[in-house]
């Protein structure tokens, strides 16, 4: 009931909508009642009276042109109310998904993300859209044509309700097994998104390797998988109609011969008779509706539970009611005895840095060490587990998320661009900026001259995660969005891994000069790009082993000078 409740919820905003959707629903049960009310007498009297024979069958076109349009405006506001409820709970969903930190994202595939939002979501409108129906439409319905057996003959009218509890029961078990189904399809539906998410995104290693075949194969059986629940579905949605009106002809069969005895000994007019069984047969109609709306609002909880699921999640990095705002930082960054840890074991411990404004730190060290997670710290991508990451002398914790981001550039090891124009790629660091600021910022990243040379320009559409743009091209336009943001605190996460060697050494001339004046902290596995850092920290199983600048660290040997000697072997 609390997840009915909720779903229910999520259509308040629009119950102008609703009302004209029960309204008109009410017209039609109302028709329907009056169609059974009337046939039998209206039928006799025809036969009768040659002047209400002649205008039986334009009153038959009205009164059904008037029901249809009636069931056109229930139907049509009544969809569009369900449709934009649905579409606050994609939103919902969706602003949630952004607002949850990285370990969240950790923990679920991207896939089966996209399957919630787009599938569950989906499966739940068809939920709200026969909640209402049934209730108004078929439930009004259902009323005033029992209203008419009770008129017509009470008697009967009891004989003939009397299978309505036995259909109760296996109505409950079926929907309920149809609810678990439910659960089961959305998963299956899932990991087919992961599967296709991860094909398409992957398809370059796929091709590479000459696996199509077995991604095949594997996409093949977990659709069978997906059959398999489907079909089980599809039994038990087919068994519950048939189940009802095998139930419901037994009360017509008793009907049928009680009344017919009744007629047969004056007891009852023919014509009530008819009327009455014209209203019984057309009365199982809305309830036979609403057992099928009982079914698909179970489907519908079956995929809210998975909905709500991420609606509920509470996020683990969020702004403390004591939380504060910086302005534009000065750019002094501290770890104070940091340690951190993603699940069990220690991937940091004790790492105590201190970088002033406009130093440049220099993170170096096997891979694996620690490094990236030591500088998502910062932007509180993960909080701590022990001690503290301070920004002016501020714990990034009781600094507003909102404001702490506006202190911090990214240009990740990962070129993340967007399948939309250069200009809106580099304006990503700063939404507001001017077409002569982006063209500057693509100056300073080395980018301007590929990019002029493309063929719309700024406006070129690099296409889904940049793929018509070389990796070089790709990085520099990602330094390019971080040159833009212009913030004191500056990260690059290996920013000049995909360059090539004259590349490099123009945009890292453009990263020396975007460097001054901003606390720099650089990942690199080319020591060639750190050799001039102010300060190197060598850090090795998430413990800091060495810190100091290029030539002392040489001098002290260790860990550092054995990674110097690996890459300068040669020269």
């Amino acid at each position: 009931m609390e997840i009915f409740k909720r779903i229910v919820n999520y259509c308040r905003p629009y119950w102008g909508r609703i009302l004209i959707a029960a309204i008109t629903s009410g017209f039609v049960g109302s028709l329907d009642g009056a169609f059974a009310y009337l046939v039998g007498p209206v039928m006799q009297s025809a036969f009768k009276d040659m002047r209400i024979f002649a205008v039986l069958p334009l009153g038959i076109v009205v009164l059904f042109s008037f029901r249809g349009f009636c069931r056109y405006v229930n139907d049509y506001f009544i969809r569009t109310a369900g449709q934009l409820a649905i579409q606050d709970v994609r939103n919902e969903i969706y602003r949630k998904n952004l607002r949850l930190e990285l370990r969240f994202f950790n923990r679920h595939q991207t896939g089966g993300l996209m399957s919630r939002v787009l599938n569950d979501v989906n499966m739940m409108q068809d939920g709200v859209a026969n909640i209402v129906t049934g209730i108004f439409r078929d439930g009004f319905s259902a009323v005033t044509l029992l209203g008419v057996l009770f008129y017509r003959n009470w008697q009967l009218a009891i004989v003939s309700l009397v299978v309505i509890p036995a259909t109760v029961y296996p109505a409950q078990k079926i929907g309920r097994r149809i609810k678990k189904i439910s659960q089961e399809i959305q998963g299956r539906i899932e990991v087919i998104a992961i599967i296709l998410q991860e094909t398409f995104s992957g398809i370059k290693v796929i091709k590479a390797f000459g696996l199509e075949e077995r991604e095949v194969a594997n996409f093949f059986k977990k659709n069978s998988d997906f059959y398999y629940y489907m079909r089980k579905s599809i039994k038990y949605e087919s068994l519950s109609t048939p189940l009802m009106e095998f139930i419901t002809s037994l009360g017509i069969a008793v009907v049928v011969w009680i009344g017919g005895y009744n007629v047969m000994h004056g007891k009852m007019t023919s014509a009530d008779f008819v009327s009455f069984v014209a209203a019984m047969v057309i009365a199982y109609n809305p309830i036979r509706k609403l057992i099928n709306s009982y079914n698909a609002v179970q489907r519908s909880l079956g995929a809210s539970d998975r909905v709500f699921e991420i609606i509920d999640a509470q996020p683990e990095i969020f702004d403390l009611p004591e939380s504060m705002t910086l302005g534009r930082a000065e750019g002094n960054v501290e770890f104070r005895d940091v340690s951190f840890k993603y699940i069990d074991d220690y991937v940091l411990k004790n790492v105590a840095i201190t970088a002033r404004k406009g130093e440049c730190v220099a993170l170096v060290g096997p891979s694996g060490g620690g490094k990236t997670t030591m500088v998502s710290l910062i932007p509180r991508f993960y909080d701590v587990a022990e001690g503290a990451v301070l920004i002016d002398g501020v714990d990034v914790r009781n600094i507003k998320l909102a404001d702490l981001m506006q202190q911090i550039a990214l240009v990740d090891q990962e070129t993340i661009l967007f399948h939309d124009s250069i200009a809106n790629n580099i304006r990503y660091g700063k939404p507001t900026a001017s077409d002569a600021e982006v063209e500057a910022a693509a100056r300073a990243a080395f980018a301007h001259d590929f990019i002029v040379q493309m063929p719309d320009g700024y406006a070129t559409n690099i296409g889904d995660r940049g793929v018509r743009l070389s990796g070089g091209q790709r990085q520099r336009v990602c330094i390019a969005r971080a040159i833009l943001k212009d913030a004191p605190i500056l990260i690059l996460d290996e920013a000049t891994s995909a360059l090539d060697t004259e590349s490099e050494k123009m945009v890292q001339n453009a990263l020396n000069n975007l460097m001054a004046n901003r606390t720099t902290f650089v990942i690199a596995h080319r020591l060639s790009t750190v050799l001039h850092a102010d300060k190197i920290v060598v850090i090795e199983h998430g413990e800091i082993v060495q810190t100091g600048t290029h030539e002392q660290l040489l001098q002290s040997g260790g860990l550092y000078k054995k990674l110097y000697d690996m890459q300068f072997q040669d020269t």
